[in-house]
C-alpha cells in the first residue's frame, strides 16, 4: 500500500501553487459498521490544514439519526462554503453512492475510501463499543454487520469516482490519513485505483486447506465423494466472494470438508446470495407424528409446487439432521421428477438451529414442527428451536396464540434479543402442528389418512402462507426496496433499503406490526362494518385462525372486485376508489385505495408510481375540500402508514380533531401523530427527489402520548382526549409550511 502511494505522488505530485483552481473534494466512506468510518474521517480533520465537513446520518438530525436526503442536503451546503466533504455512513452498494456522486457536478473530485475490514473485526468493535452515535452496539450491531455482508459491493472507478483508495489493515488506513490529512486547500491527488487486492488464488488456496482433498487446481481429488460434494456447491474454484457472500468462514468450511452430510439438490444450494429469503422447515409430521412416509413426501412436493411460484425469488428448503433421511431422500427424488426449480426448492442436511453459523445457509424463517400447546419441551424440532431461540421466543409466542390446531400455523417475529436472531440471522419462527398418527400424542387419528391427509395438506399451506406473508410484507420485493427492510429488520432482498440508517435499524425491528398479523380471517360483508382496520387487529376482537393471509386480502379485494362491495364505495375510478374507515379515528376518515394490483403498501413504490400517488393524492384533497365545505372548523391530513395493518396500499384522509369511539389505545393515536404517518405531499417529493420513501418502523407506535398540536404529554387516551377536544394551540409550523396539513385558512384549495 505505501510503495503504491509513493509510486502515485512521484507519478501525480501535489500541485500546490500551479494549481489555483484546485477543486473542493467529496470522500466517499465505503464500510460496514465497525470498520472505522467516523474515526478515519475525525483523524483526517485534526491533522488537516484544508476545510473538511463530516456527514454522519447517524448525527445528521440535531444529533440524532437523520435521512439520506439531510445528509446530501448538508454536504451540499458544505461544498458551497468551500470545504470538503466526508460522506459518513456505510456506503456499501453501488446505489447507495450513486447520489453522492452528483454533489458538485465537475467542479469536485469524487473520491471512495474503502475500509474493507473483515466481517469479524467489524462485529467485534462494533460489539465492544459504547455510546456509539447511532446506538449500534452490543449483540445488535453482530446480526446488523452480518446482514449488510452479503450487499457488500466494493466501488469502481466506471461508477463516477476519480480516485478509489483501498484500506486492508490498519496500516493501510494510517497510511491513507497521513495522504488526506497533508493535503493543503490547495493540493490535489492523482486519479486512479490503489490499494486494491488482486483475484489471485491465495483466498481459494485457504479454502483448499479446509477442504482437505482439493488440490490447487481446483479439481477434487481421488476421493469421489469429495469431489461430488464440492463441484455442486462451487467451493473448489471460484473467486473470493466465496467467503464474502456466503459467510461461511473456516469453521463452516471444514466442517463441510471433512463431512459427507451436505445434501444440496440444487445446484446452487448453500451458496445461494444470503439475502434471499428463504424459508427452512423440517418434516411436519414423519417421526414424533409416525405419518407414513411416501405420504407425507407426496404432500410436500405436492404443496411445494403449488406455491413456488409465489415466492418469487425466495427458496423453500426441506431440512433433516440425518445424512440417511428418507423423507429427504424421497422428496428430493420427487422433486426432481416434477421438475420443480432447484434454485428455490432443495434439500438440505443439518441442525434447522444452525444452519448458517455451522452449515453456511442463512434462512430468515425457519418452521418449527410445534406441539398444540406452543411450549417448550418434548423432543426433537420443537425443543430444539425453542432452546436455541431462549426464552424470548416462548414470550414471543405468548404474545401471538396459546395453543394450535392440526393443520394450523402463526407467525411469530423473533425479537433481536433471542441468540437464534443474533447468531442465524432468524427473523422469524413459523408453529405448525400437522396430524398425529401416534396413539401415545393427543388427538390420534389411529389410520385414518383420508382426514390425516387433509390435515397435513392444510399445514403446509398454513406454513407456506406465513412464508409468503412475511416475504410480501418486509419488502423482499424489493423486499421493498427491494428490501426495505424498513428501518427495521427483515429480509433485504425483500425490503432492501438503500439507506443504511435502515439497515441499522434491521437488527432491532422485531416486526411489532406482525402482533397484527393474527392469523385474522375476514369475511367481506356488504356492509362497511364488516371491512377490518387496525382496530380489530390490535383489540383482537375478530375471529381468529392461525394463518393471517386471508385478513390482508380485505382491502385488495375490495380494490381488485369493486363490484361485489359496492355499497362501501363513495367513489371510484380506473386508478382509485374511495370508502369510509370502518372504525374511523376522527370525525372525518376516508382510504383512497389504488387499484393496481402488486401494491401492498407504501414500501411497494418506486419513481414511477409518482402519476399514480399524485391522482391519489387529488382525490383524497377534494374528499378534504368538500367536508371543510361542510365544516370549516376542521383540518386535515393526508397519508400512509409506513407499516400498514392491512393490504393494498391506501392513502388515509383523516380529520385532526380525532374525536372517535374508535381511537382507543396508544397504537391508534401514535400511527397518526408520530412520524410513523408518511404525509402524502412528502413521499411525493421524496419520490420525486430520490426515487424511494424513507419508512419508519413500528417504534414509534410505542411513544408517549402527546398532543398534536401544543405537545404536552398525557398518561392515558382519557386524559389526552380531554385535553385535545379544549387544546387551541397552533399546529407545528412545519405542518403548516410544507402544505401537510389541509385547512380552511390554508393555501391547499
Amino acid at each position: 500500500m505505501m510503495e503504491s502511494m509513493e509510486i502515485d505522488r512521484e507519478k501525480a505530485p501535489f500541485t500546490g501553487e500551479e494549481n489555483k483552481e484546485t477543486k473542493p473534494i467529496v470522500v466517499v466512506l465505503v464500510g460496514l459498521p465497525g470498520s472505522g468510518k467516523s474515526t478515519f474521517s475525525d483523524e483526517v480533520m485534526r491533522i488537516s490544514s484544508r476545510p473538511w465537513a463530516r456527514v454522519c446520518q447517524d448525527t445528521i438530525n440535531n444529533g440524532k439519526s437523520g435521512t439520506k436526503i439531510q445528509c446530501l442536503s448538508v454536504a451540499a451546503t458544505a461544498l458551497k462554503d468551500g470545504k470538503s466533504v466526508f460522506i459518513d455512513r456505510c456506503n456499501i452498494d453501488r446505489e447507495q453512492r450513486a447520489d453522492f456522486l452528483k454533489l458538485g457536478g465537475q467542479q469536485t473530485e469524487k473520491h471512495a475510501v474503502v475500509l474493507d475490514h473483515p466481517a469479524k473485526l467489524c462485529i467485534s468493535r462494533s460489539v465492544k463499543r459504547t455510546g456509539h452515535e447511532g446506538n449500534l452496539q452490543g449483540g445488535k450491531a453482530a446480526a446488523v454487520v452480518n446482514q449488510m455482508v452479503p450487499k457488500k459491493e466494493l466501488p469502481k472507478l466506471s461508477e463516477g469516482f476519480d480516485r478509489i483508495t483501498f484500506c486492508h489493515d490498519e496500516r493501510d488506513v494510517k497510511e491513507a490519513v497521513n495522504v488526506y490529512g497533508s493535503l493543503s486547500p490547495l493540493d490535489s491527488l492523482p486519479s486512479g485505483c490503489f490499494g486494491q487486492k488482486k483475484s489471485d488464488a491465495k483466498i481459494q488456496l485457504g479454502i483448499m486447506k479446509f477442504l482437505k482433498k482439493v488440490d490447487p487446481s481446483g479439481n477434487a481429488g481421488s476421493d469421489p465423494t469429495v469431489r461430488q460434494k464440492c463441484s455442486p456447491n462451487k467451493l473448489s474454484v471460484g473467486e473470493d466472494t466465496v467467503l464474502q457472500r456466503s459467510k461461511m468462514d473456516s469453521a463452516a468450511l471444514e466442517k463441510v470438508g471433512k463431512s459427507n452430510e451436505l445434501d444440496i439438490t440444487s445446484t446452487s444450494g448453500a451458496n445461494s446470495a444470503n439475502s434471499i429469503p428463504t424459508l427452512a422447515f423440517p418434516s411436519i409430521s414423519t417421526a414424533d407424528f409416525q405419518f407414513n412416509l411416501e405420504k407425507a413426501s407426496d404432500i410436500i412436493v405436492e404443496k411445494v409446487e403449488e406455491f413456488i411460484g409465489r415466492i418469487g425469488k425466495a427458496r423453500l428448503v426441506l431440512v433433516d439432521l440425518s445424512q440417511g433421511s428418507k423423507i429427504l431422500s424421497l422428496v428430493k427424488t420427487k422433486a426432481a421428477q416434477k421438475n420443480i426449480d432447484s434454485n428455490k426448492f432443495f434439500t438440505f442436511v443439518g441442525d434447522i438451529t444452525r444452519l448458517h453459523s455451522q452449515r453456511g445457509l442463512h434462512c430468515n424463517v425457519i418452521a418449527n414442527a410445534a406441539n398444540w400447546r406452543l411450549k417448550p419441551g418434548g423432543g426433537g424440532v420443537n425443543a430444539a428451536i425453542f432452546k436455541a431461540a431462549g426464552s424470548a421466543l416462548e414470550i414471543a409466542t405468548k404474545e401471538k396464540a396459546v395453543s394450535l390446531s392440526p393443520g394450523k400455523s402463526v407467525v411469530v417475529p423473533l425479537p433481536s434479543s433471542s441468540p437464534l436472531f443474533a447468531r442465524e440471522g432468524v427473523t422469524h419462527v413459523i408453529h405448525v402442528l400437522g396430524p398425529n398418527m401416534n396413539p401415545m400424542r393427543p388427538d390420534c387419528l389411529k389410520d385414518d389418512y383420508v382426514q390425516g391427509c387433509k390435515i397435513l395438506r392444510e399445514a403446509y399451506s398454513s406454513l407456506f402462507e406465513g412464508f409468503v406473508s412475511i416475504v410480501r410484507s418486509h419488502g423482499v420485493a424489493s423486499i421493498h426496496n427491494s428490501g426495505r427492510p424498513l428501518e427495521s429488520g427483515g429480509f433485504q432482498e425483500v425490503i432492501p433499503t438503500n439507506d443504511d440508517q435502515k439497515a441499522k435499524r434491521e437488527a432491532d425491528y422485531e416486526s411489532e406490526r406482525s402482533k397484527k398479523y393474527k392469523g385474522l380471517r375476514l369475511d367481506l360483508k356488504s356492509g362497511a362494518s364488516s371491512l377490518m382496520d387496525e382496530e380489530k387487529i390490535q383489540d383482537k376482537s375478530v375471529n381468529m385462525t392461525k394463518s393471517w393471509a386471508s385478513w390482508a386480502q380485505a382491502l385488495h379485494d375490495v380494490a381488485m372486485h369493486p363490484n361485489k362491495h359496492k355499497n362501501v364505495i363513495l367513489e371510484i375510478s380506473d386508478d382509485v376508489l374511495v370508502m369510509n374507515d370502518a372504525y374511523p379515528k376522527a370525525q372525518r376518515h376516508l382510504l383512497v385505495l389504488a387499484r393496481v394490483d402488486g401494491l401492498d403498501s407504501i414500501a411497494d413504490i418506486c419513481r414511477e408510481h409518482v402519476p399514480l400517488l399524485k391522482t391519489m393524492h387529488a382525490v383524497g384533497l377534494k374528499w378534504a375540500v368538500k367536508f371543510l365545505n361542510e365544516n370549516k372548523s376542521l383540518s386535515f391530513r393526508l397519508g400512509y402508514h409506513s407499516v400498514p395493518s392491512m393490504r393494498q396500499l391506501h392513502l388515509h384522509v383523516i380529520s385532526q380533531d380525532f374525536d372517535s369511539i374508535h381511537l382507543k389505545n396508544k397504537k391508534h393515536w401514535n400511527s397518526f401523530t408520530t412520524p410513523f404517518f408518511l404525509d402524502s405531499v412528502v413521499v411525493i417529493k421524496e419520490l420525486e427527489d430520490v426515487g424511494r420513501v424513507t419508512l419508519k418502523d413500528d417504534k414509534c407506535l410505542a411513544m408517549e402520548l402527546r398532543c398534536h398540536r401544543c405537545r404536552s404529554a398525557h398518561p392515558n387516551i382519557p386524559r389526552l382526549k380531554s385535553h385535545i377536544s379544549s387544546c387551541q394551540a397552533p399546529f407545528s409550523a412545519d405542518l403548516l409550511q410544507n402544505g401537510r396539513l389541509v385547512s380552511s385558512t390554508g393555501t391547499d384549495f
